[in-house]
This record gives structure tokens, C-alpha cells and sequence, in this order.
């Protein structure tokens, strides 16, 4: 089963389909299937779910409080890497801008885990996506509040614990620039961001021709734009000019 597919079970549905569904959501809420030791923490849980005693709603809910959860991705983090990463596992998104950062931060701070996990798990978002039966998955939103954040939640996404650490979250080393892939985030070595600047001048040497053409291009686009309503422009562009406008506004 993918993490970006909805699975959704029903209150009547079998032991069997709720097994499934129980591994998925070990998949999504904390990116494995957990560990014997753990298992003993989480039976009466299990169990509970299992026999169709609670939805999956309730169930993520008291996951989050157990130390399964905590002790992966509370305890030894960073504040703000614990909320990004909720925010993955409980929303399938990443974070959206600084407002939305400031209210959760100060909510985990200020009255704790408990009122945290509270505050999304009841909030309309989750309602509307996920209700009470569907488990969390990487969700594509239909609206971004920008193209980086479009990268954030994708970046996330594809992220596996401890895989860029845990202090530094993904909207702060991506938009630095530095290199996290080992687990530590550090800044890029100058004497190879040096020689990669000094390959991609030499690259672009072979390919002048090309990028003069391109010169010329965004030229002709420009003096369109400076002569035309931007109704207009649009309407009298061809599609390799509607492309190009859309990279060069990246």
C-alpha cells in the first residue's frame, strides 16, 4: 500500500481489512511498523482497533500520545522539526508560511503536546480530509501559498526519519542551502560550490548558441509585456512564451 494513496475503512468492516489498515497507518504516522518492545505499549490499542472499538480518527490519536511516537519524533527534536513532522504524518503536507508556524509553535509551548495534537486532529482541514475513517496520506493540496512551499511539502514527503536530522526542519535547511541527505545538516564545502560554479560556467560555454537564442527570446517577451495590457500579452503569446514567462516568474 502507498502513503499517497486514501485508504478508508468502514465501522462494520472485517478484522482482516482493518489489519491492513493498521499497517498503514504505522506507515504513515510513524514511518515503520513498530518494534516487539513496542507493540506491548500499544496491544490494548491494537486490539481495541481491531475489534472495531475505535476509527482510525481515535486510534492516530492515542498513537501520537504514546511514547512510539514521542520517542521518534518529539524527544531528542527540535520544537519546530516535532511540528513539521506532524504535520507530515497527521496532514500530509508540510507547514504554510509564517503565521501558521507561529500558531503551532506557541501552541506547543505555551500548553503542550496533548493541546498540539488536539488542535489538529480536530481541525476542519483534517475533518475535511481524512474524517474519521480515512488514514493520513501525502495529500497533493490543491492550492499552494507558493511554488516554494510546493517544494517543502515535496521534499517532505519523500524524507524518511533521521534521514536530514532532527533539529534543523526542511524549511529552513532547503531555503539555507545546506546539505542534510547524512543526518547532520551542514553548510556547503565553498571550494566545491567553487568548482560546481566553474563545471556549469564551462557547460554553458558549449552551449552559447542556445542561450543566445534565449536572450532573444525573453527580449521579444519583454518589449510584448511593455507595449500590451497584460491581457493582451497573454492572449497574443504562443505556448513557448507562456512557458518561458513561467519559469522566469520561479
Amino acid at each position: 500500500m502507498d502513503i499517497h494513496t486514501p485508504f478508508t475503512i468502514e465501522r462494520k468492516s472485517a478484522e482482516a481489512d482493518r489489519q491492513t489498515a493498521l499497517k498503514q497507518i504505522y506507515a504513515q504516522v510513524i514511518e515503520r511498523q513498530p518494534y516487539e518492545y513496542e507493540r506491548k505499549e500499544i496491544a490494548k490499542l491494537e486490539k481495541d482497533f481491531l475489534k472495531g472499538k475505535l476509527g482510525v480518527r481515535h486510534f492516530i490519536g492515542e498513537l501520537v500520545m504514546s511514547s512510539v511516537y514521542l520517542n521518534s519524533f518529539y524527544k531528542g527534536c527540535s520544537n519546530l522539526k516535532f511540528v513539521e513532522w506532524s504535520f507530515k504524518h497527521l496532514l500530509g503536507r508540510a507547514l504554510q508560511g509564517k503565521e501558521e508556524i507561529a500558531k503551532y509553535m506557541d501552541l506547543l509551548m505555551m500548553q503542550g503536546v496533548s493541546a498540539f495534537f488536539h488542535e489538529i486532529i480536530g481541525s476542519e482541514e483534517y475533518r475535511k480530509a481524512f474524517g474519521c475513517f480515512t488514514i493520513p496520506y501525502a495529500r497533493n493540496v490543491k492550492f499552494y501559498d507558493s511554488p516554494r512551499n510546493y517544494l517543502q511539502t515535496d521534499l517532505l514527503q519523500h524524507e524518511h526519519v533521521g534521514q536530514r536530522g532532527k533539529v534543523i526542519p526542511t524549511i529552513y535547511w532547503q531555503q539555507l542551502g545546506m546539505d542534510c541527505e547524512t543526518g547532520t545538516c551542514v553548510m556547503p564545502d565553498p571550494q566545491a560550490e567553487k568548482h560546481k560554479a566553474y563545471q556549469s560556467h564551462e557547460k554553458s560555454k558549449v552551449k552559447e548558441p542556445v542561450s543566445k537564442a534565449l536572450n532573444v527570446e525573453i527580449e521579444e517577451l519583454l518589449q510584448m509585456l511593455q507595449h500590451s495590457d497584460a491581457r493582451q500579452a497573454l492572449q497574443s503569446m504562443n505556448e513557448n512564451q507562456r512557458s518561458l514567462l513561467r519559469n522566469l516568474a520561479k
